[in-house]
Parts: C-alpha cells; sequence; structure tokens
C-alpha cells in the first residue's frame, strides 16, 4: 500500500500517547498509589481500595461506559492519521445481540480500537441502536485507574462470564472477539493475510449457546502499519518472547515504522488507510449445550463467510486480486 500524505507533527504526538498510555498509567500511577499509602494523604488510596473492593466484579457485568470519554477529540486525530474508517455491508437489528470475529490482531489492532471503542468514526449512526464492547485480557481488569479507563471507552474482559452477562442482558450488544489472539500478532507483518482460526471454536459454541448471530469482519491495512522483526523458534529472543507471554499474557514485540521526519525509522505507524469491513451477520439457533458437529458446523460457515467477505472487498483496499486469506 502507498503512503498517505504525512501526518501533522499534532497527530503523530497523538498517535505515540495511545499505546504508550497503558505503560504510563501502569509505571507512573501505580507507584504513585503506592507511595501515597505512607503519607498524609493516605485515606485518598484507602477509599479507592474500598471503591474497587465493591466495584470488582463491574467489568463482568457490563462494565461502566462513557460517552464523554468515546467522544474525546484525541480519537479523531487518530482516525485522520491514517485515516481509519468503517464499512457496513448489513443493517445490524437491536432486535438481536451479536458476537463479532474481529480479524486480523495486528499488533495494536488499531482498527478494532478506533471503530469500536470510541465514536470517531461515528459507529452509533452508522449502527443505530447498537452498543459495541470490545473484549481485551482479563487481567487488564486488575489493575487499579487502568479499569477505569478501558470500560469507559466500552472494553470488556474476554472472560466467559463477562461475554455471557452481554449476550444474555438485553438486545443490541455487539461483543467484539479478537479471535487469533496474541499468538496472530507475532505474524503480523506487511503483505500477509494469515489468521488463527482453525482450531479457535470456542466463540462459536458461546454464540450458540446464547443465539447471538456471528458477524464476521476484516480490518484491511491494520498489518501494514509497523514492520516487525521476526525470530525462528530456535532463537533465545524467541525464547524470552515465549516466556514473557506466559507471564504478561501477550508477546513482547520487535516492531519499527516511521519517525516524525519522512522516510527515517521510528516507533510512529506508517500513516496507511485502515478499512474495517462489517460483513452480514450469520443467525445461529440457541442450543443450551451445543454438541461438537453443531459447533464445527457453524464454525465452518463462519469461515466461509470471512472467506468471501475478504475475497469481495480486497482488491479495493490494497491487496491484489490472487491474495489469498489463509487460515491456521
Amino acid at each position: 500500500m502507498p503512503h498517505s500524505k504525512q501526518p501533522s507533527h499534532f497527530q503523530s504526538l497523538m498517535l505515540l500517547q495511545w499505546p504508550l498510555s497503558y505503560l504510563a498509567i501502569f509505571w507512573i500511577l501505580q507507584p504513585l498509589f503506592i507511595y501515597l499509602l505512607f503519607t498524609s494523604l493516605w485515606p485518598l488510596p484507602v477509599l479507592y481500595l474500598a471503591w474497587l473492593f465493591l466495584d470488582w466484579k463491574t467489568p463482568e457485568r457490563g462494565g461502566r461506559r462513557s460517552a464523554w470519554v468515546r467522544n474525546w477529540c484525541v480519537w479523531t486525530h487518530i482516525r485522520d492519521y491514517f485515516p481509519i474508517t468503517i464499512l457496513k455491508t448489513k443493517d445490524l437489528s437491536p432486535e438481536h445481540n451479536y458476537l463479532m470475529g474481529v480479524h486480523p490482531h495486528g499488533l495494536l489492532t488499531f482498527g478494532a480500537f478506533c471503530n469500536f471503542c470510541t465514536e470517531a468514526t461515528g459507529f452509533s449512526k452508522t449502527f443505530p441502536g447498537i452498543t459495541p464492547h470490545l473484549a481485551t485480557l482479563s487481567w487488564f481488569f486488575k489493575i487499579p485507574f487502568v479499569r477505569e479507563y478501558l470500560m469507559a471507552k466500552g472494553v470488556c474482559s474476554v472472560s466467559q462470564p463477562a461475554i455471557d452477562y452481554l449476550l444474555s442482558h438485553s438486545t443490541g450488544n455487539l461483543v467484539g472477539i479478537v479471535v487469533g489472539g496474541v499468538g496472530e500478532a507475532l505474524q503480523s507483518v506487511p503483505n500477509t493475510t494469515t489468521l488463527i482460526l482453525q482450531k479457535r471454536k470456542g466463540f462459536v459454541r458461546t454464540a450458540l449457546q446464547h443465539g447471538a448471530h456471528l458477524v464476521p469482519t476484516f480490518t484491511f491495512g491494520e498489518t501494514e502499519v509497523y514492520d516487525q522483526v521476526l525470530f525462528h523458534k530456535d532463537s533465545r529472543m524467541y525464547k524470552f518472547q515465549s516466556c514473557f507471554r506466559r507471564i504478561f499474557g501477550f508477546y513482547f514485540c520487535v516492531f519499527y515504522g516511521q519517525s516524525f521526519c519522512q522516510g527515517s525509522t521510528g516507533l510512529l505507524p506508517y500513516a496507511r488507510p485502515i478499512v474495517t469491513v462489517v460483513g452480514e451477520p450469520l443467525p445461529l439457533p440457541q442450543i443450551e449445550n451445543p454438541s461438537q458437529e453443531m459447533v464445527d458446523k457453524y464454525h465452518a460457515l463462519y469461515m466461509d463467510a470471512l472467506h468471501k467477505l475478504f475475497d469481495q472487498h480486497k482488491t479495493h483496499y490494497g491487496c491484489s486480486e490472487t491474495q489469498k486469506l489463509f487460515f491456521l
């Protein structure tokens, strides 16, 4: 894909701000939080800890989203940097609940973040009556302050209780799961369209148990915004990455993009278009205890629908006619 116009200095700063925000909150607020316990301001962290105890289950009970946070102007600068857009192929009825497969993971999942966790691309106007939730690692919701930030954007835990709650309480909920997970991030390099999906069937079983419609999505350009250094499976660095994942739940990826000066290397992503195409929902029956054969059947139908979605739109968004979508 060709580069779009060089982003403004302000947009570049906003892009650096977002992926580093989790680290900033963790490494600055957490030590400060502990420090306050040993000062005259100790009632403040104690009150928050009491609140945290009483509020512990909220991430698994629908969360606590904030329209104000989702409409921060910073998200529009992130949107315009690439730019990021969303394409609807079919309406989603508010009378149903939906389980959406988000593909591919990419490195930082810019497309899903901007389209489903903010209103920068106008999700609520595109899909009126639908409330989006993007699922992420459960342990994020155990970190003080980080949990509040995530819930405010409509992010939910990827735990089974959290997803069950959203799919069984009211209608019009859309729960997005990055099915390929962190394993797919390690394979995120430009010009690749390989998804980890062949054996990922738990989301289909969950959809069947709740009678939720499956929605395939594919984000074109997600793997084009960074280059990644890949290591051989026998190398020490790959073993370190595997160890890192066992401890923290995600891989330590070595990647690079551009800097503030065009043509030089840095940590900013390449300013290349990202388009999330939301496919037609696949209706599923509600079966409390679906058999493996039933799960396999609808998993195959989902993969077929995702494959058709990719083929129908690939030439419009930077892929060649011969580009194939592969499932691992």
